[in-house]
């Protein structure tokens, strides 16, 4: 299996292909999940804490290829066109 499987869609504008690196527990992580779904913008998400063995070590794998702090939340957009790491309000808005 594969940490996909895993990634939750969440429906709305489509400005641009965004993707959530986030944990269950972190606050700012739902903050950022909540600023994406009250701006109306597409995305989906994965939270890795929830994953087991190799599926979570394949999502460490992918947000490394993007963030080497493996820090949370972490926002890829366009698949790796720009990156967002933390809670970056301003920065969420202009993807819209």
């Amino acid at each position: 299996m594969s940490y996909q499987s895993s990634i939750k869609k969440v429906p709305g504008t489509k400005a641009k292909e965004i993707m959530l690196f986030a944990l269950s527990t972190c606050i700012w992580c739902k903050k950022t999940k909540a600023l994406l779904k009250d701006l109306g913008l597409e995305h989906s998400y994965v939270d890795v804490d929830l994953l087991l063995g190799s599926d979570r070590e394949e999502a460490y794998h992918e947000m490394w290829k993007h963030n080497q702090s493996t820090s949370f939340p972490t926002i890829i957009i366009n698949n790796g066109e720009e990156v967002i790491i933390g809670f970056e309000e301003e920065k969420l808005k202009s993807l819209k």
